[in-house]
């Protein structure tokens, strides 16, 4: 298996000379993308050997690209410790370890600093995103989150090569499929002050950009300056879907929950026969590229704005006592369906939604008394019932609507 790694990227790599300098960047988005989605990397769950060199790939990335390193003892690296509770009924059956962050600065003389964030860890051996245990198969995390990676890596090359009124930290964080551990022990132990942080931009699943380049962008109402330049750079061929709220399962709420503007950049689920699709050779590798140059632009346009302004989208406290539902329906949500509703995009064997008839494709309008005008709608529902908990659900199928009774 080594042997073909090795010649895998060694047939990338041969003409690269004769590249374009689009292709060249497009040709090394492929190519972070495909390493550290390997099989070599054995899924880069954290506190293992793939980790590890996954983070070392990481740093020499960094290093290349002439940043400073800003981790512990002058190196790009940043340990962790971590407590997994392996089971949810029993805190007492745990895993401990250290993890590690990688992390690197490029000094453009400011006095802020933006973040720019995304994980390098997933689920190595363990359960895929579906709640599937499968020990034999490596979930490899192509586009969670080997896509937020290689995006990082070429916003930071860009960035290098231009003035600047920010500075600009770049995290590849660990731990997050533990539960954001790596984020949450960096905010707790910056490598510079958090004052002077101006804003955080985290890319989490990237790389399934559709054909109508929809780009979901979480946070957008953390400051006041995040839709005033979103309408600025509006263009005819992108499409955007807008969330206010600076909590979520990622990065970013690390940083909201201290006062820090977050924008999470997210491209959409994907799956197939009830697994994700998470492969390298399944990743839009353009799409990362549209979604970073994209992401660039909003960078120049704020880059004259100064320090912006902070907005509390929720109860902070609710946030920091987590965010996971006490009931799940047992649903893949599609992130990128907004004509009403909560559409399904998968179905979770064993769920409430699968023993109820649901199937993918259904449109989710009507939880009990509460209507379902989009995703986001859905996710505040559930925090309203509790487990056992009996209701009526009614779903649009195909034009049809049809009501189904579930038991949380």
């Amino acid at each position: 298996m080594y042997k073909n790694i090795i010649l895998s990227f060694f047939l990338l790599f041969l003409t690269f000379n004769g590249f374009t300098q689009v292709d060249k960047a497009l040709h090394q988005i492929t190519v972070d993308v495909v390493y550290l989605a390997s099989d070599y990397l054995e899924g880069r769950e954290t506190g293992t050997r793939g980790e590890q060199l996954a983070a070392d790939y990481i740093a020499n990335r960094f290093e290349e690209l002439g940043l400073y390193p800003i981790g512990d003892n002058g190196t790009f690296f940043q340990e962790f410790p971590f407590r997994e509770i392996l089971d949810p009924n029993d805190d007492t059956k745990t895993k401990e370890g250290m993890g590690k962050n990688v992390l690197a600065y490029l000094d453009k003389g400011a006095e802020t600093t933006v973040v720019i964030g995304g994980h390098y860890d997933h689920l190595g051996y363990g359960k895929n995103s579906l709640g599937t245990a499968d020990n034999r198969a490596i979930h490899n995390g192509a586009d969670d989150n080997a896509s937020g990676i290689a995006a990082m890596l070429y916003l930071a090359k860009q960035l290098v090569e231009i003035e600047s009124n920010n500075n600009y930290l770049f995290i590849a964080f660990s731990g997050v499929e533990k539960g954001l551990f790596g984020s949450k022990y960096y905010v707790s132990n910056p490598m510079m002050s958090l004052d002077r942080v101006n804003y955080m931009l985290n890319m989490d699943m990237v790389g399934h950009l559709n054909k109508q380049n929809t780009i979901i962008i979480n946070g957008a109402g953390t400051s006041r300056a995040w839709k005033e330049a979103i309408w600025a750079i509006r263009s005819d061929d992108i499409r955007t879907n807008l969330s206010d709220s600076g909590v979520g399962a990622s990065d970013h709420t690390s940083f909201y929950l201290l006062d820090i503007p977050v924008l999470h950049f997210f491209t959409g689920s994907h799956e197939a026969n009830g697994k994700p699709i998470d492969d390298a050779h399944l990743i839009n590798m353009e799409g990362i590229k549209t979604v970073s140059d994209y992401m660039l632009r909003l960078i120049a346009e704020l880059d004259n704005k100064g320090r912006l302004d902070f907005i509390d989208t929720e109860n902070k406290e609710a946030s920091k006592r987590g965010s996971r539902y006490k009931v799940t329906l047992g649903v893949m949500p599609d992130y990128v369906f907004a004509d009403g509703g909560m559409k399904i995009d998968g179905i979770i064997a064993d769920r409430p939604a699968q023993k109820a008839g649901f199937k993918k494709g259904d449109i989710v309008v009507k939880v009990g008394s509460y209507t379902i005008k989009d995703i986001y709608a859905y996710m505040d529902v559930l925090n309203k019932f509790e487990p056992g908990d009996k209701v009526k659900i009614v779903v649009n199928r195909n034009g049809k609507l049809i009501k189904k009774k579930v038991q949380f």
